[in-house]
């Protein structure tokens, strides 16, 4: 704000001046405030908070657990004993002074139930394998040979005699590629556990020579991706991740029993490709998947696709929150109109309908959403650009999709958990340090996470795998 020369200052009056100066008072005033602004920003900057933390306290913070009414509640099953535990069995009697009813002196009538606890050795037992290999060695040239065993590796010898079991190695891979513990503290958990010692470095190694090419999950591996791509129904999602720095995306494809993993440094339809490849004509695939350009190219015109309901919901309560009066009626419609169709999807799951009432009730319900999302001019931008959004891609029958084809999950849930376990890795981690432990976490994520859909113990499946079974087989226990 030019205040003038010393000559202009002169020729004004005493208001003209006293003007300025409450000019200048406020404008000093507001740079005051923002220099306070300033420094405090920096004093909480340099004050230690936890991780993630916005600073900020809520005034009604809820409470922990599950809420009622979320989710399914079940108590805790009784334990099936398997082939390798051992069952003990106490028998617990009443009481010598309880026999009779004390009120009438009747005896009692008993009955029995059970109650089970659950526990491990407090010091597990290893086995220890002790071989005593023969090594024959020719006195004149030095040539030497050594006694084989189908579990002895090729070269373990001299340093590399002693190694940990495949039972070991996958519980340690278990615990980080599987429970997202960081990789740091698997040896520390491996030796209060099991009284073994194993370090980083080697686990680190060991995923990296499993996983590479050449590698004994390699097969495994792609067996997944190319089950993947035969699934009539699949959901997939992408999150982003890092190698070496460089921004990549990791890219989940997810079927009722298989999980698949990948990581790119690009996502596009390519890439999307690679697992989901054209079928020929007459076959059609449900795809699930959020609103992402990469789902959105022209080479999936062909495909069924079912966009998330959750994502379009989540922008209709962003766009309805900041209206008000008549332009709250389209997104509080619509809204309305999809809530019934995922409740009408859960009550045909649950068995609640049979298939003709949920596709009786589907028609209706498709043709109420139809004609709301009707070609025309609405008065609000927000709402005009939601119906051009959402109304092209009815359309092509990727909203209402479920209403006809009840196999296919009207949201992206089982994407979304599926890469959940990714994301928190990427917020405790660097992500991948180089390009070869990239592909060794995603095969060894793909592997483990399939495991944990169809058996019980990951871990006990993952080492049937190193032994050289495959993947039908190390399931089967």
């Amino acid at each position: 704000m030019p205040i003038g020369t010393d000559e202009e200052l002169a020729r004004l009056s005493s208001k003209e001046l006293i003007a300025i100066i409450r000019r200048l008072e406020a404008r000093i005033a507001g740079q005051d405030r923002r220099i306070a602004a300033l420094e405090e920003e920096q004093r909480e900057a340099k004050r230690a908070k936890a991780p993630f933390s916005k600073g900020t306290r809520k005034a009604s913070p809820k409470r922990p657990g599950r809420k009622p009414g979320q989710g399914l509640f079940k108590h805790r099953e009784a334990p099936t004993a398997g082939p390798c535990d051992q069952v003990v069995s106490i028998e617990v009697a009443l009481p010598e002074d309880l026999r009779l009813c004390p009120g009438c002196g009747v005896a009692l009538s008993t009955t029995h139930e059970i109650a089970t606890i659950e526990d491990m050795p407090a010091v597990p037992k290893r086995v220890i394998k002790r071989f005593t290999v023969a090594v024959g060695r020719c006195p004149q040239c030095g040539w030497v040979c050594r006694g084989e065993h189908p579990e002895l590796g090729p070269q373990q010898n001299g340093a590399t005699a002693h190694q940990v079991g495949p039972q070991v190695k996958a519980q340690a891979l278990a615990l980080h590629y599987l429970s997202g513990l960081p990789l740091c503290k698997v040896p520390g958990v491996i030796q209060q556990t099991t009284g073994i010692r194993i370090g980083q470095s080697a686990l680190t190694q060991l995923a990296c020579t499993l996983s590479g090419e050449g590698g004994r999950l390699q097969p495994t591996y792609t067996g997944l991706r190319e089950q993947v791509g035969r699934s009539p129904v699949v959901n997939t999602d992408d999150t982003g991740w890092r190698i070496n720095a460089t921004l990549a995306f990791v890219m989940g494809f997810f079927t009722t029993d298989t999980a698949y993993y990948q990581i790119r440094f690009r996502h596009r339809h390519q890439e999307v490709l690679e697992v989901l490849p054209i079928q020929g004509k007459g076959k059609k695939r449900l795809i699930g998947t959020d609103r992402g350009k990469s789902y959105e190219a022209s080479v999936f015109n062909g495909e069924e696709m079912q966009k998330c309901l959750s994502h379009l919901l989540k922008n209709l309560s962003q766009v309805e929150e900041t209206k008000t009066g008549r332009a709250k009626h389209f997104t509080t419609r619509l809204k309305t109109l999809l809530r019934e169709g995922l409740d009408l999807w859960h009550q045909y799951q649950s068995k609640e309908i049979s298939l003709l009432a949920y596709r009786r009730r589907g028609k209706k319900l498709q043709s109420a959403i139809n004609e709301h999302l009707r070609d025309r001019k609405l008065s609000d931008r927000d709402n005009q650009r939601l119906l051009d959004g959402i109304g092209q891609q009815e359309d092509q029958g990727r909203v209402t999709l479920f209403l006809r084809r009840p196999e296919i999950e009207p949201t992206n849930n089982r994407a979304e958990r599926g890469l959940r376990p990714a994301v928190i890795a990427r917020k405790v981690s660097h992500c991948s340090k180089n390009e070869r432990g990239a592909p060794a976490y995603a095969t060894l994520k793909s592997i483990f996470v399939t495991l944990s859909y169809r058996t019980k113990s990951a871990a006990r499946a993952f080492a049937n795998l190193l032994r050289g079974q495959d993947l039908a087989a190390a399931c089967d226990f």
